[in-house]
């Protein structure tokens, strides 16, 4: 990136930089390439004149459709339209991808079902179809995938499954394109009998039943399809080791990775996502500096997905400072960056600097930087709960609420009872997990619990223990706090009562367990 610079730096010294095919290499080179920077090419776009403007257009676009904010590729094919811009034959296909992928992304935060956001680029696409009707490209194969994987990503799958039966001329790349939307919206048997219907089948298509498996959880029929396969990819090997880190079997993703290397196969930054995972939740910092080693050497640009997973694989192996030193080289952070390193430092005591960098997110947002989400207001409410700082704790929940139009989930709750009863308002906390519009749970009653044998509130602790005999049989640990608090009040008729009906219930402590890497 420091040659592109100097490159600039000379043709704004020599006066062509207000040449628009000059201008257009430059930003090509700034949005598109691995060393390049979407932050810089936007600023390029932004301070081009008038003239250069349709030279820029498809190239930003592009750089918009495979960034962490592909939103962006919409206002700028909007500003086409507005100043009569032609979109040429690439225009259509990456800016469809980029409202597919920010769809998708949109369905992801908003956890289940259809987002507004994703319905809203639904209409969109919906809009931009129609002009490319207008204009004649819908013969184009490219254009017509990519309006099917739009409009899959979008919810419409019925949409989509018409535009492939009008297809007189189907390609291999439209039948993945059917596979992959029928596995997204959970319609296994559809994408058994296509997969079946298929005249040939190439890489993708079985890694679309790779990709099926994996989701519906059967690890084992996915292991199975992925060594029956003639030819494997990147992509086959990232859907099977996303598939062992999403059942939790690390240990099986991290061997399939060092299996992939020794392929002679280039990881994908998607690759390089699933394996940090493993290694943060793992714990094995030494592997997870050796994949940043590998990072580094191999030209990936660490920002983005992979420097968020890097960043987050710091965090949770306990490495604080490199966690915070990779944070402050990135350039555009994505809102789980922010979370991530919020998130870290709260979690790790360091509630002070968590504020702190909650405070700079809140101040790059107002000039168009990420947004904070219910993830971040987590974060921010740990750092709080941690501190025992009540009144701020409760400033930014009620900020969340009413400012950010966030409606609180049961760990928002947690934390807010957490911190009311680290304070010494156990009696708050109780009226607050009461009046709460979702059902508690064990978690929340059992802090109050704790709490009420802290500060010996025994007919306090009595109503939260039968709250949770409501929920199911008493734990041994919920047991033994209440007989505590009994004994600690001096009630041993209360105490042996207790203890007898643990006896006559049969509950047992559970056994425990460790695991450690042996070096």
């Amino acid at each position: 990136m420091s040659h592109l610079l100097q490159a600039h730096a000379l043709l704004l010294k020599s006066g062509l930089a207000r040449c628009p095919r000059l201008q257009a290499k430059l930003l090509t080179l700034a949005a598109l390439r691995s060393w390049g920077s979407l932050h810089h090419a936007r600023s390029l776009f932004d301070a081009a004149p008038s003239p250069a403007i349709p030279h820029l257009c498809d190239p930003m676009i592009r750089a918009y459709s495979r960034s962490i904010a592909p939103l962006g590729a919409v206002p700028v094919y909007n500003l086409m339209c507005r100043r009569g811009i032609p979109p040429s034959a690439f225009t259509f296909p990456f800016l469809l991808k980029a409202c597919a992928r920010a769809a998708s992304e949109a369905a992801d935060a908003d956890g289940a079902g259809l987002s507004s956001l994703a319905l809203a680029l639904a209409r969109k696409g919906s809009e931009i179809h129609c002009r490319i009707l207008h204009l004649g490209f819908q013969s184009d194969a490219l254009v017509r995938n990519s309006l099917m994987s739009m409009y899959s990503h979008c919810g419409h799958i019925h949409d989509a499954r018409n535009l492939f039966d009008e297809t007189s001329e189907k390609t291999v790349v439209s039948w993945n394109v059917m596979l992959a939307a029928y596995h997204r919206v959970g319609d296994h048997d559809a994408t058994d009998r296509l997969f079946h219907s298929m005249p040939e089948k190439n890489v993708a298509s079985w890694n679309s039943m790779i990709t099926r498996y994996v989701h519906s959880g059967d690890i084992a029929a996915a292991n199975r399809v992925f060594l029956q396969m003639p030819q494997k990819d990147a992509i086959s090997w990232n859907s099977m080791i996303a598939g062992y880190v999403r059942v939790k079997s690390y240990g099986r993703a991290l061997e399939l990775f060092k299996q992939m290397r020794a392929s002679n196969v280039k990881p994908t930054e998607l690759t390089i996502v699933s394996v940090l995972g493993a290694c943060a939740e793992t714990g094995v910092l030494d592997q997870g500096q050796e994949i940043h080693f590998y990072l580094n050497n191999n030209g990936y640009r660490i920002e983005g997905y992979v420097g968020n997973a890097l960043l987050d694989m710091y965090a949770k192996c306990g490495s604080l400072k490199m966690a915070k030193q990779l944070f402050d080289t990135m350039g555009l952070k994505h809102v789980t960056c922010w979370n991530a390193m919020i998130m870290a430092l709260a979690v790790h005591g360091h509630s002070e600097e968590a504020l702190e960098l909650f405070a700079s997110m809140e101040r790059e947002a107002s000039h168009g930087g990420a947004k904070p989400n219910r993830i971040t207001f987590l974060g921010v409410l740990i750092a709080c709960s941690h501190k025992g700082l009540l009144k701020e704790g409760q400033a930014f929940f009620e900020r969340m609420i009413q400012e950010y139009k966030i409606e609180p989930n049961i760990k928002h709750y947690g934390c807010m009872v957490d911190l009311l009863s680290r304070c010494g308002l156990v009696e708050e906390a109780y009226q607050m997990i009461k009046q709460m519009p979702i059902e508690a749970n064990v978690v929340l009653w059992k802090t109050i619990l704790s709490a009420c044998r802290v500060y010996g509130n025994v007919e306090l602790a009595e109503r939260a223990f039968k709250e949770l005999a409501k929920l199911g049989s008493p734990s041994d640990a919920e047991c033994v706090i209440m007989s505590n608090i009994y004994a600690e009040a001096e009630r041993w008729a209360d105490v042996g009562r207790l203890r007898a009906g643990m006896i006559g219930c049969s509950i047992s402590k559970l056994p425990g367990c460790s695991k450690i890497e042996l070096i």
